[in-house]
């Protein structure tokens, strides 16, 4: 077994190596390890751990936010519609301003309203 202090950088033949990469098992010199996760690792490795933990990108269509937007816009329909219908159904005397003018003058006066 070698030990780390006879061994040279892989990079740089006239440095003395410091540590032993765990991944690629090679020796380094200062320069050339860094730390990741609490182990020192190489630049050639960490690029390979950093290139993996990068979760891949999905390609497929996410179909959540367009059903909740029909979705939305389905009640938004559903609402006025029956609003709409609600309108309709109201007598043709309070579209044509009789129906609650009779009404609202009864109350000053004290009298019932008039039915025409």
């Amino acid at each position: 077994m070698t030990v780390v202090a006879h061994q040279r950088c892989l990079n740089h033949d006239e440095r003395e190596a410091v540590a032993r990469c765990p991944e690629c098992r090679q020796y380094f010199c200062r320069e050339c390890i860094t730390e990741h996760e609490e182990r020192v690792v190489c630049a050639s490795c960490l690029k390979k751990l950093a290139s993996a933990a990068v979760p891949p990108r999905r390609q497929a269509w996410d179909v959540w936010p367009a059903a909740q937007i029909a979705g939305g816009l389905v009640i938004a329909w559903v609402v006025f519609y029956f609003a709409g219908e609600a309108l309709l159904a109201l007598p043709a005397e309070f579209h044509d301003d009789r129906l609650w003018q009779s009404r609202v003058m009864s109350t000053f006066d004290g009298s019932l309203p008039d039915d025409e």
